[in-house]
């Protein structure tokens, strides 16, 4: 497949994902934990039934891989007090409430699965805690 069929093809994905899923989630941080969710991070193979049934399994990766990317990339480019709204609206939707949501992020360093693979700051440590 040459480069311009792959790139349309990744587009389609990308919007069949925004229209019948991305969409309907109301907040960035919200999004992220979804396409986190879809990911296996042994394998850091992103998995769609529904993507996977109309589209070969490589594009779903490719475009997957891409959306996620980009939309880390969105919520650093958004000022840290929206940041901020997002992530409490976020914490605040998940069943047992953003104190104890929170709480178990610290805990379990869970918000490192929220980090696409090919993240900003991977290759230089820059997320973690250096004290």
């Amino acid at each position: 497949m040459d480069t311009l069929t792959q790139l349309q093809q990744n587009r389609r994905i990308i919007h069949d994902l925004t229209v019948s899923t991305l969409a309907r989630i109301d907040s960035s941080f919200s999004r992220l934990a979804y396409l986190a969710s879809l990911r296996d991070i042994s394998t850091n193979v992103y998995e769609h039934a529904g993507l996977s049934a109309v589209y070969p399994q490589p594009a779903v990766q490719q475009a997957l891989e891409q959306c996620h990317q980009e939309i880390f990339e969105r919520i650093l480019e958004t000022p840290l007090v929206a940041q901020e709204e997002d992530l409490r609206a976020h914490l605040s939707s998940m069943p047992n409430g953003s104190r104890r949501a929170a709480t178990q992020w610290r805990r379990l360093e869970g918000y490192r699965s929220l980090l696409p693979a090919a993240g900003v700051f991977q290759d230089s440590g820059m997320h973690r805690d250096r004290g």
